[in-house]
């Protein structure tokens, strides 16, 4: 479980809330194939992420976790292994509630820590077109390839998931993002 070492947002305070049913499903579809301790992981890897994110709602209304799980069971459809799992639950804690890569590495391992910081180096460039910003975005992408494939793929169902979702935003948002 959390150690000393975790954020103050993250460490547990209260009593834990019920877990999500499609994080319950995310468990159940992920024990089909990986070890009961992966699983375990990744369930630890779910209270951090729910913990990070306590406060913060999706346009939708729903809780924040939602959108993680979402990714990460997107990646148990496909088979990834238990560390594109868990950071797929962990892919916007760094951005999102000031979660640090060593924080990260303490908890759930260097790999883990890795890989989202990559995916949170996707995101923090800007520019000053949309065509700079597409082809910038291919330039990492390629890059990160070459050192974890599993960064693009985690970005990839990222991705898909906020396309599945885009009804909670304004149509000219919509048409934005979807381009």
């Amino acid at each position: 479980m959390l150690g000393a070492s975790a954020s103050p947002s993250c460490q547990v305070s209260s009593p834990l809330p019920p877990i999500l049913p499609a994080a319950q499903a995310l468990f159940d579809k992920v024990a089909t194939y990986l070890e009961l301790d992966d699983v375990d992981l990744i369930k630890t890897a779910y209270r951090f992420g729910e913990r990070a994110h306590e406060g913060q709602f999706r346009k939708s209304g729903e809780p924040y976790i939602t959108h993680p799980v979402a990714v990460a069971s997107i990646l148990a459809d496909w088979f990834m292994d238990h560390q594109a799992l868990i950071a797929a639950l962990l892919h916007d804690v760094m951005e999102d509630s000031g979660v640090t890569k060593l924080e990260l590495a303490e908890q759930f391992g260097k790999p883990v820590a890795e890989l989202v910081d990559g995916l949170s180096k996707l995101e923090r460039l800007e520019f000053q077109t949309k065509e700079d910003a597409q082809a910038e975005n291919f330039r990492k992408m390629l890059l990160a390839m070459a050192r974890d494939i599993r960064v693009i793929l985690i970005k990839l169902a990222d991705r898909l998931h906020n396309m599945q979702t885009l009804e909670a935003m304004a149509p000219d948002k919509q048409k934005r993002i979807a381009k």
